[in-house]
């Protein structure tokens, strides 16, 4: 009843106009306006903020390293078949409902199942998964920016083999074809080895990447000592991080121009540096010849749709979070099908860059491209640096490609910090009303992220890594949380329903398409990708040589179940706290608790009400605390 004074304050601002005396803030151009209580949240200052910002989150090193080899070792043009139709059974249907649900909720990852109270549980999951995200995901950051400062050298330390690190099986050049007679096995080939040594002989790269770069020693159960010199680079990457996401939405916003545009002009002179040279058009073919019979394999298909959930970055809360700040009528169905387009668009086109490098590479090693082909960061530190090396020019063009694969993992990064502090700070929305807020907030999770990412660069940290990497984001985890958001969406909330939802919000109704998916195709299409998953599981190991211990697997499966067990137990606690019958606390638990922004939303015939008896804002202030 206090709201009486500051509302005759302001005659010309009625409720029924949400935000209409809304104005840019001074500081840095971000729309905000008053709410009920506490501050409404902050919006883009322009739309294209949100979709630069998506793009950089979406678009990162699994479009550069992951997709060119599924393509090339799932049948070449024919491996798109199954991933197109991926993209429009599951990745832009799920796409679409958490940029519209965060920006009908006006809520980050955990607020904004609201909609559905008793499954909040799923934003907890996606806190769990992005916080463990952006605690593996730098370290590959701070080994891209170690290479990118090595890169400044005359001479690349990773092209020769008389370096301190190196050991006496070094060898700068291969001459394979010359030992494919078997009788050849005691003749000097190289130097001074012959065929049967040359077997085990070791290429400078990756003796630089194994006994420099993480100095790895000989299992998990074996820590060693701080690399000194990486410690550094995670610090200085993580600064980098911090003072992106410092200041929210308005810094973000700007950043993300440069960080998501810059690597498609570096991709772009790499492509035309890649296609002049020799062996490049035996690389791309490799790249793109179809291999129909590949069709017929179960694992092609999986790969295909777990690639579309990694590649979409869906299930981890951040573009949730990204999409609460779009204004509420935002036109965010088109939004959705223009960043699929440029995210699949990216990982086809920089395929054609890595394969016309590779088949460089592999012309200049007399090899077939298999042998020269890897993925993840195998291609980014072994194979991509190693055809640098053969170059004119190369720390030229060593320096071009770690730094676009520096930009092209920050942004991913910074994003995903920015999706958790999101997702804390609604959490107190009225409470603690500090003035550096928000500093402090994503200071603490640098900080906490940091000190995890410590275990890393040990001479362990790679086997530490890995265990991250394979567990707590992995392809199971992921599915676990898209199956769950269809199914709270579809079923539980009513699929019609949030399409009405979504047709107040832009002006229209989506093709019914979207609707079936999340009803029935794609929760099938999750579930089925997951049991694959399950039933198809392989221990952890590295390099294909050292298998885990059995208790570094149970360290991997509480990082899996940490996300995964948040659905069901907070489900279980929810109910076993509610009052009443079991049908009357489903029924309570089941209904959404609307945020002040569904007002006008809730109450249509608002207008009508307050036309009966104008010119008094006494009339106003009630009809607002009724339906509060």
């Amino acid at each position: 009843k206090g709201r009486k004074d500051s509302t005759a304050n302001s005659a010309d601002c009625s409720f029924t106009d949400c935000g209409a005396c809304a104005g840019p803030d001074k500081k840095g151009g971000v729309v905000t306006a008053a709410g009920p209580g506490y501050p409404e949240r902050e919006t883009w200052t322009r739309q294209m903020d949100f979709i630069m910002s998506c793009v950089g989150f979406a678009v990162g090193l699994g479009n550069v390293w992951r997709f060119p080899y599924l393509c090339y070792k799932n049948g070449g043009g024919v491996f798109l078949i199954p991933y197109l139709l991926f993209i429009f059974v599951g990745g832009i249907p799920i796409f679409f409902l958490e940029i519209a649900l965060g920006q009908f909720m006006k809520a980050g990852s955990i607020n904004v199942w609201n909609i559905a109270p008793l499954f909040k549980g799923l934003g907890y999951a996606s806190m769990v998964i992005v916080f463990f995200c952006n605690t593996y995901y730098i370290m590959v950051l701070a080994w891209g920016f170690y290479y990118l400062i090595k890169s400044f050298n005359s001479t690349l330390p990773w092209s020769t083999c008389d370096n301190e690190w190196n050991t006496p099986s070094c060898i700068e050049i291969f001459h394979h074809q010359d030992c494919k007679n078997g009788s050849l096995a005691n003749v000097t080939i190289t130097g001074n080895l012959t065929c049967a040594e040359l077997a085990n002989a070791r290429s400078p790269i990756i003796e630089f990447w194994e006994n420099k770069v993480l100095n790895i020693s000989s299992g998990l159960d074996e820590p060693g000592q701080f690399n000194w010199e990486l410690m550094l680079c995670l610090v200085a990457v993580w600064v980098l991080v911090y003072f992106c996401v410092w200041k929210g939405v308005k810094s973000t916003g700007k950043i993300v121009y440069f960080t998501a545009t810059f690597p498609y002009v570096v991709l772009i002179i790499l492509l035309v540096r890649g296609v002049t040279l020799p062996g490049a058009y035996d690389g791309i073919m490799y790249y793109i010849k179809p291999d129909w019979s590949k069709l017929e394999e179960a694992q092609v298909w999986i790969d295909a749709g777990t690639q579309i959930f990694f590649s979409y970055a869906i299930g981890l809360g951040a573009l949730t979070a990204l999409g609460s700040y779009n204004r509420f009528n935002n036109d965010c169905y088109k939004d959705a099908f223009v960043l699929a387009l440029i995210n699949s668009g990216t990982s086809f086109f920089a395929g054609f860059v890595v394969f016309s490098i590779l088949g460089f590479m592999a012309a200049e090693q007399g090899v077939d491209i298999s042998q020269v082909a890897e993925s993840g960061p195998g291609l980014a530190f072994i194979a991509y640096p190693k055809a640098v090396s053969l170059m004119p020019v190369a720390p030229l063009w060593a320096a071009l490609f770690f730094f676009m694969l520096l930009l092209l993992g920050l942004d991913s990064q910074f994003v995903g910090v920015e999706g958790f502090v999101t997702g804390i700070l609604d959490l107190f929305p009225g409470k603690y009303q500090h003035r550096y807020k928000r500093e402090i907030a994503v200071a603490i999770c640098c900080l906490l992220c940091f000190i995890i990412d410590l275990s890393m660069v040990t001479q362990g940290g790679m086997y530490v890594f890995q265990l991250f990497d394979y567990y707590s984001a992995s392809g199971m985890t992921l599915l676990w949380q898209a199956f769950w958001e269809c199914i709270v969406v579809a079923w539980v909330y009513g699929a019609d329903r949030f399409m009405d939802d979504v047709a107040r919000m832009i002006g229209y109704r989506p093709f019914p398409w979207m609707k079936w998916c999340w009803s029935f195709i794609t929760p099938c299409v999750c579930m089925g990708i997951f049991l694959f998953h399950l039933v198809n599981y392989k221990p952890l190991t590295y390099n294909n040589v050292y298998v885990y211990p059995w208790w570094g697997e149970v360290i991997g499966w509480c990082l899996a179940l940490s996300s995964m067990l948040c659905i069901p137990v907070s489900l279980l606690y929810k109910l076993f706290r509610a009052k009443g019958t079991f049908k009357e606390r489903l029924a309570h638990l089941t209904s959404p608790v609307w945020g002040a922004h569904h007002l006008e939303y809730m109450a249509p015939d608002i207008k009508s009400l307050t036309s009966l008896s104008p010119g008094t804002d006494d009339n106003k202030v009630i009809i607002f605390e009724s339906v509060m």
